[in-house]
């Protein structure tokens, strides 16, 4: 992920909501999940409607976390910080939801714009296995894309420690049985995450994407086809 921004101006053609929304998205230390913070006056804050700053960062946090379950390529996206850079609104007449339903054009367009990479989960695996049967155990790990790291015999038994990719886990623990005569012994943990090179996964998102621009207004506006 690059440095992504930003901003629908409120009154402008294209923005039918009574809010201004600017965000930054840049990366964040592996595994820090996604952090928010506000970078306005607080004169720009509705009070009228939130009341506190509190309430108008949590609305924010909130609707930026759903969107974000769903990113560029359909999975979550994480380990990234975004900040309000611009806030707008006209009193008495925004509302809650101009902010709600505004919030995920902005966010993912400056996604986009920062691009990111899809990663797969990795498990940390420890496995004991007759001595007898190591050859056969690391054919089928390197198979798996599985990556060794360390490798201990004691007595008839070899221990194996390394990192397998999730996705592989259970084909390996439907091999197991069968290569150990039954006696391997497998315990697995969650251990990182790392980019997927090559050809990729995608998923289709379960709701209406706010990169698509005019399916997603006619969602949250209720337009019909023919006043798009």
């Amino acid at each position: 992920m690059g440095i992504g921004s930003a901003v629908e101006v409120l009154g402008t053609a294209s923005n039918p909501f009574l809010a201004t929304i600017g965000l930054r998205i840049e990366p964040a230390a592996s595994n820090s999940g996604i952090t928010f913070c506000l970078d306005v006056d607080i004169k720009s804050v509705p009070m009228f409607i939130f009341n506190a700053v509190e309430n108008f960062y949590s609305l924010l946090e909130t609707t930026i976390q759903e969107t974000l379950k769903q990113g560029i390529y359909g999975w979550q996206v994480t380990d990234c910080k975004i900040t309000l850079t611009h806030s707008g609104y006209i009193s008495p007449s925004s509302t809650s939801a101009d902010f709600r339903k505004l919030l995920p054009l902005v966010l993912m367009t400056a996604l986009k714009e920062a691009g990111t990479e899809v990663c797969e989960p990795l498990q940390q695996f420890y496995l004991e296995i007759p001595v007898d049967t190591v050859g056969a155990i690391l054919a089928i790990l390197a198979k798996l894309d599985a990556v060794l790291q360390a490798q201990d015999v004691q007595g008839e038994t070899c221990v194996l420690e390394g990192e397998i990719p999730v996705a592989r886990v259970h084909e390996f623990q439907l091999w197991l049985p069968s290569l150990t005569r039954g006696e391997g012994v497998l315990e697995t943990s969650f251990s990182r995450y790392e980019v997927v090179r090559g050809s990729f996964p995608t998923r289709r998102r379960s709701d209406t994407s706010p990169l698509n621009r005019k399916a997603y207004l006619m969602h949250v506006l209720g337009w019909s086809s023919a006043k798009s």
